[in-house]
């Protein structure tokens, strides 16, 4: 999964969300390591609606301005989740890994002659 898609669904799984509202959650949530562009969102938003991960849920005028709101559907909170589960089985095998090597730095080599 693309990470806008991921942070994208992450928003939306906490709750009904318009475009700005999943960018400023998304700076949030990673600490203000990831930062959507508007350009990438909406486009995101579009592709997937059409692949019913998300879908509209109204509209308002706010200042002049119309704001979409979009919720996750139910195919969206599996796909999230599966990712999610994903991210956590890669995240064990790093830690694992770390770990062995760690400890092969710090156990001495013995050479046998």
């Amino acid at each position: 999964m693309a990470q806008p898609v991921f942070w994208i669904l992450t928003a939306l799984a906490g709750g009904r969300r318009h475009g700005y509202e999943i960018m400023r959650e998304t700076a949030d949530a990673s600490g203000e390591r990831v930062s959507l562009k508007a350009t990438t969102v909406y486009a995101a938003l579009d592709r997937l609606e059409r692949e019913q991960l998300i879908r509209a849920d109204g509209e308002e005028i706010v200042n002049g301005r119309a704001r979409r709101y979009y919720r996750i559907t139910e195919e969206g909170s599996d796909r999230l989740a599966a990712e999610v589960e994903l991210l956590e089985q890669f995240a064990r095998a790093a830690r694992a890994s770390m770990s062995t090597s760690r400890a092969a730095a710090v156990s001495p080599r013995v050479a046998v002659v």
